[in-house]
């Protein structure tokens, strides 16, 4: 197994972000290094197989537009498992190409498609980094899509996800008064 600062980790990471900075909206490169932060601020001494899940979390993934699913909820889900094949296969390609071995692909690609969540212990880190930069970099646009009751569904959704220590975290995120109210509203409503 390689370290987290191995020339080989450094390489995936590269690798993962040129992918991602291909992304016309440009909005997968700056998602993914978010993402990234979250999990080191989350575990500090997360595995290299979490770190590299991580940055690979959305691979490409405009290359599947949620407008070519059917509108509804099983369109949605259809287009959610979709991605998380989609996102596992690419990061396999190019681990494998950068020669790591099969268990540490094996691993990282469970990560992406939330095998084993929430028995997971990185898998919780994961989602609870997924939860976080949710609300801090599509919270507004999402509810301006969505409408303030179905999104606080999301949010109740979302608070589910999350272990106590991201949900303590999630307060603590800057928020308009509007995204504010709307959480204090889905919270006063919320059962675990």
């Amino acid at each position: 197994m390689t370290t987290p600062t191995s020339s080989k980790f450094q390489a995936a990471l590269e690798q993962f972000d040129a992918a991602n900075a291909q992304d016309p909206r440009g909005a997968e490169l700056p998602y993914a290094r978010r993402l990234s932060a979250w999990v080191e601020r989350l575990a500090p001494n997360a595995s290299e197989e979490l770190r590299l899940a991580t940055r690979a979390q959305h691979i490409c993934r405009w290359m599947i537009p949620r407008e070519s699913y059917p509108p509804g909820r099983i369109g949605y889900l259809k287009w959610r498992e979709d991605l998380k094949q989609f996102h596992a296969r690419k990061a396999g390609e190019i681990l494998r190409d950068l020669g790591y071995e099969e268990t540490t692909v094996t691993r990282v690609q469970d990560l992406i498609r939330k095998r084993n969540f929430p028995r997971d212990p990185e898998g919780r880190v994961l989602e609870d980094a997924l939860c976080l930069v949710f609300l801090e970099m599509q919270f507004a646009e999402t509810s301006a899509k969505t409408g303030d009751e179905k999104m606080l569904g999301i949010l109740q959704k979302t608070w589910r996800k999350m272990t106590p220590q991201a949900r303590d975290i999630a307060l603590t995120l800057p928020m308009s008064p509007a995204q504010r109210a709307l959480v204090e509203k889905a919270l006063a409503g919320f059962t675990s």
